[in-house]
């Protein structure tokens, strides 16, 4: 079984760190802050072998050459080959299963253009079972969100959103970020009649107020509630058209209006 541990960095990321629980290798996922991740590990029987790297920005990457100080040069660092990142050791080219022996299984790569040209996420699935699947996916899904668009287009964005959309709808989301309660004071705007959204909503602001982390989230969360996975919603179709004077709005037309309204909201 994986174990996923939530390392907080900065103002509002996650680092993800991972592992085998009968095992004491692990991987981190996207480390902008590698003092944060020291810092765990000093108290925990685990030890670093490898980087999972999303994307360039440096909020996700700041960390590689301080981790790979601390062990003496000899991590693995997986990340995107299109995005030239400084410290990647194996640059991932499309869409390849990983072979980690020490998470005993493969990790699927997904190409997810759109808040970067080269975003990739990392989709895991336990070997011989159900419901165990996870997904580390950057900053290109967020719970109630989507990554802004700094360098694809919104339709490349609607494509990788689509494809996470088709993951299993257990898998447990792994985002980069703590947005949540931001996020969905946009999406009540952008659905108010969501029963699942207000019910969520609720939830969230539960957890905030306890200072409770709101990630993991699953696909089958998102699906109901993240307007930005529901571009044909009708009543997201209807607020768009009466707030962007469009009539009849496509779906992709839907997304990328949400996605202008989001980025000034």
């Amino acid at each position: 079984m994986l174990s996923v541990i939530g390392i907080s960095a900065f103002n509002d990321n996650y680092i993800w760190l991972i592992h085998q629980k009968n095992s004491n290798q692990a991987y981190v996922v996207d480390p902008g802050c590698g003092q944060s991740v020291l810092d765990y590990l000093k108290g925990s029987p685990l030890e670093l072998a490898g980087i999972l790297i999303t994307h360039h920005h440096a909020d996700h990457t700041g960390g590689i050459a301080q981790l790979q100080q601390a062990f003496n040069n000899k991590l693995e660092v997986y990340g995107p080959e299109s995005e030239n990142i400084s410290g990647i050791t194996h640059p991932i080219k499309g869409e390849p299963l990983l072979k980690l022996k020490e998470l005993d299984t493969k990790l699927k790569v997904i190409s997810v253009p759109g808040h970067t040209l080269g975003h990739i996420a990392y989709f895991y699935q336990q070997p011989d079972s159900v419901n165990c699947e996870a997904l580390f996916c950057g900053d290109t899904l967020f719970s109630g969100g989507c990554g802004r668009l700094f360098e694809g287009t919104a339709e490349q964005m609607a494509n990788s959103l689509a494809k996470l959309a088709n993951l299993p709808p257990h898998t447990q989301v792994y985002c980069a970020h703590e947005y949540t309660a931001a996020n969905l004071k946009f999406a009540l705007q952008a659905e108010p009649n969501n029963k699942a959204l207000q019910q969520y909503s609720q939830s969230v602001t539960l957890s905030r107020n306890n200072n409770m982390a709101t990630i993991p989230t699953t696909i089958a969360t998102e699906l109901a509630i993240n307007p930005f996975l529901r571009s044909n919603s009708k009543e997201i179709k209807q607020v768009i058209a009466a707030k962007f004077q469009v009539e009849k709005p496509t779906a992709l037309q839907t997304f990328t209006l949400l996605r202008e309204w989001k980025n000034n909201f």
